[in-house]
Formats: C-alpha cells, structure tokens, sequence
C-alpha cells in the first residue's frame, strides 16, 4: 500500500523526533545509515519534506535536518499525504481505475476495510507517538 519511499520518509522523520530532544541537527550521511536507506533517497526525501513544513533544515558547518517539538505533533498522514497523495486510501487493491462499491473488485470489501483501519492509524497516530519508543529503544526503524 505505501511505496518504499513513504515508509523510508516515515523512518526518517521518526529518526528525527527521536533526536529532537537533544537539539541535534542530523545530516543525510547519518539519518540514512540509522534507518539503513541509501543517502541519494533520503536527501530527496528530506528536501520535499521540508518543502512541505514536515521537518526543517539549516546550511553551513553546523547545519542539517531537524524538527522542532511543534512539528512532531503532526499526524503521520501528513508525511503519508506529501509523498504518496491523498488519494492513497481511494485506491483499488487490485490496482482497477473504476473500483467502487457498484462496480467492485473481487477483493474490494475486505480490501477498504484494512484500508480504513490503516488510515485512521496513519490519522491518529503522531509523529511524537512514533518517535517516544523508538528514542526509549523500545521499537526499531532497522532490522
């Protein structure tokens, strides 16, 4: 349902809450390495995120990627909706243009229900929700 590099936005933005407390501004090289992800892909990730607001970044010697305690309020739907569309939880699981209710597929009940439930976790669930376990080791972003 989500493309590889929604997840690999996700990972990173909950890589980067984990580390909001401290204040530390993270590069690229790092970030990728901690969620094992290949640094070409996360710096353009990590652009368009902060494009749309998601997280921030700074240049120079003791720049890099940060997000603020404001920001990791933010829903996860919000990093889900800047990278793969709004219209994700829409989608046919079959990949049919003209999915719907009248005219469905044949998996097309049981399909918008586990779609439904993985939206409102995606709805429901913060940034800051995400990051807590992981910053506590309680929950990993890698193998």
């Amino acid at each position: 349902m989500l493309s590889k590099t929604c997840k690999t936005a996700i990972k990173a933005v909950i890589y980067l809450a984990s580390k909001e407390e401290t204040g530390e501004k993270l590069g690229v090289k790092e970030i990728s390495q901690d969620i094992n992800a290949s640094e070409h892909t996360v710096s353009k990730i990590l652009q368009n995120l902060v494009r749309h607001k998601i997280i921030n970044s700074t240049k120079g010697p003791s720049g890099g990627f940060y997000i603020t305690k404001e920001q990791c309020l933010q829903p996860i739907i919000t990093i889900v909706d800047t990278i793969d569309g709004k219209d994700l939880f829409n989608e046919c699981g079959l990949g049919l243009s003209k999915c719907s209710c009248e005219h469905p597929c044949p998996i097309h009940d049981e399909y918008k229900k586990g779609r439904e439930i993985i939206e409102k976790l995606f709805r429901t669930k913060t940034i800051n929700t995400l990051s807590g376990p992981v910053e506590n080791q309680l929950a990993h972003l890698t193998d």
